[in-house]
């Protein structure tokens, strides 16, 4: 009985094995199933895709930020400091009554001060030879502090035109924004270099003016004096400076 019963389940065995064999070597094609393959290889071909194109922007955008840090070679400093202590060092050489408060204050006390009777003749003529000394200085540091501005121009024209060009040229923000401010010190130059020349130009007019009034305040005090009799005044002390 016991053998009758392993020959039951050899052959149990051998049928199930007969049975199956057959099904392994059959290959089956799904259509539904290779369609959604591909479409999931296709989804998973344009994340990489999209992937790549996002490395490749930020990459991009690395470089641009690295641009937008690059100082700019060219820097017009040095010579707008240069021709701003020229024009500086003309005005400090002010002759006589400078740019000064004080000065102006202590030269309108005495030399421009009205004539009156108290005074000599001879400090007449003194205060009269101080204010003529007066206007031909300025008007001499008026033409110097001219001269020292016309010679900034070529500089100014040479510098104008390299910031220009290095603007025009700049990688990034940086060396655009750099450009911008040196031209707008450049300008701040020019202009200080304007106020210069207005400032020179305008003490020689003003002291000529101061001139002017005072010799005819003084030319009335000696008119005075020679028409009052008893004042003793010499007629060869009368010395008018217009």
């Amino acid at each position: 009985m016991r053998r009758l019963g392993l020959l039951a389940v050899a052959s149990a065995i051998t049928l199930v094995l007969g049975a199956t064999s057959p099904a392994r070597a059959l290959i089956v094609f799904d259509p539904n199933n290779y369609v959604q393959n591909v479409l999931t290889a296709a989804r998973e071909l344009q994340q990489i895709n999209n992937q790549i194109t996002s490395l490749q922007n930020e990459a991009q955008m690395l470089i641009n930020q690295a641009k937008n840090l690059v100082r700019l070679p060219y820097s017009s400093l040095q010579q707008l400091q240069s021709s701003i202590q020229r024009t500086q060092q003309l005005l400090a050489q002010a002759q006589r009554i400078a740019y000064d408060v004080q000065q102006i204050d202590r030269a309108f006390s005495t030399s421009y001060a009205p004539a009156t009777s108290s005074q000599s003749d001879q400090l007449l003529i003194s205060n009269a030879q101080a204010r003529w000394q007066n206007s031909y200085a300025a008007t001499q540091d008026a033409l110097r502090v001219q001269a020292g501005i016309v010679s900034n121009l070529d500089t100014n024209r040479v510098q104008t035109s390299a910031l220009v060009t290095s603007s025009q040229g700049a990688s990034g923000a940086l060396q655009a924004t750099q450009a911008g401010n040196q031209l707008l010190a450049l300008n701040a130059q020019q202009l200080a270099d304007l106020t210069a020349v207005v400032a020179a130009q305008g003490r020689a007019q003003s002291l000529e003016a101061a001139q002017r009034a005072s010799a005819q305040d003084q030319g009335r005090e000696q008119l005075r004096r020679f028409l009052t009799p008893g004042q003793g005044y010499q007629s060869s002390n009368v010395q008018m400076f217009h």
